[in-house]
């Protein structure tokens, strides 16, 4: 595909902009809304509401990966558990596409394209999400995963260059990287293995995500594959090659009770399945910038889950990090707009 046919070429209002989720998964839905679809038999009030709530239920569930995470981390290693969750993921997708009765595609090209999609929205940041939350706690984790909208602007304006960055966009990584300069808190003084490098991974992971969400909408928007089917070849690409070099990243001791092996089937079943299918519902009924508010949810429910369940405590500068970030999301996904230059 062309720079020309990629949306956010200009500084027109109605572009749509990359969807920006509060994972990645949410990347593989259609860059312009589709036309929403009209609920079968129950009305549109019922339909919306249908829609409402698998919007909140694919929050909720991404804001609870980094507790599942950080309990599967309790007796399995990252590499474990970075195969756990893709492995359930792929057959949860697989079963949605079998009832679908789609078909996979064809094409080399595509099967190149999504191995790289697997690789960097799947593999790297798995594995680096779950070796920085060995060090970090998980609502610190789901904080830094917020960062995708913002590494996602820079990407698709700077690597991919599938848009040109504008000023809010500019305004919005800046104000966002002040935001992760407070939560690292360097005042508080540097401490490379408990702190700055594990940060560090999770904006790597993110970045990884950026990438990603760029590069499918640069290579593979045109494809006619439906969200779910590109969300099974990522996911199921993804298992391959996790099980391919677990026996050789993998082999740490395991540790298994059912808190850990729930942890993981829920991952990867709901975190890494079935959130897929309905952020793409989401995305067909209301459009991917409007889908993409979910990023709004996952850290809320990552840090009260963190806080309830693992008893983590938040520093003040978490939440005022966490504040800046949000405000350079909304920048970078154009809801707050500068005044305009006189001409």
């Amino acid at each position: 595909m062309s720079d020309e046919r990629t949306a956010g070429g200009g500084d027109g209002d109605e572009a749509e902009r990359l969807p920006a989720p509060a994972t990645a998964a949410g990347a593989l839905g259609p860059a312009e809304p589709a036309t929403p679809a009209r609920p079968a038999g129950g009305g549109r009030a019922s339909g919306d509401l249908h829609i409402a709530l698998q919007f909140t239920a694919a929050g909720v569930v991404w804001g609870a990966s980094f507790l599942f995470i950080a309990v599967g981390l309790e007796g399995l290693s990252p590499a474990q558990i970075a195969t756990g969750r893709t492995v359930f993921g792929a057959l949860t997708l697989g079963v949605i596409v079998l009832v679908t009765r789609e078909k996979l595609p064809r094409e080399w090209r595509i099967w190149a394209h999504m191995t790289v999609v697997a690789l960097t929205l799947c593999v790297f940041p798995y594995l680096l999400f779950g070796w920085a939350q060995q060090s970090v706690s998980s609502g610190l984790a789901s904080v830094y995963n917020a960062t995708t909208p913002l590494m996602t602007a820079l990407m698709a304006g700077l690597v991919i260059r599938v848009e040109r960055l504008t000023r809010e966009q500019i305004l919005g990584l800046v104000v966002g990287l002040a935001g992760v300069l407070v939560i690292i808190a360097p005042w508080a003084g540097v401490d490379l293995r408990g702190g700055v490098v594990p940060q560090l991974a999770l904006l790597g992971a993110t970045a990884c995500y950026g990438f990603s969400l760029a590069y499918l909408r640069r290579f593979l928007q045109g494809t006619g594959l439906s969200g779910v089917m590109l969300a099974l070849l990522n996911v199921g690409i993804a298992a391959v090659i996790m099980l391919a070099v677990t026996p050789i990243i993998g082999t740490d001791p395991i540790t298994l009770d059912i808190w850990i092996v729930g942890s993981i089937v829920l991952l990867g079943v709901f975190g890494t399945g079935l959130a897929y299918a309905w952020n793409q519902n989401v995305v067909r009924a209301w459009g991917a910038t409007r889908a993409a508010t979910v990023t709004y949810i996952s850290p809320v429910v990552g840090v009260a889950l963190g806080i309830l369940v693992l008893g983590e405590v938040l520093v003040w500068n978490e939440p005022v990090g966490a504040a800046l970030i949000f405000l350079g999301i909304l920048l970078a996904q154009r809801r707050l707009r500068l005044p305009r230059r006189p001409r």
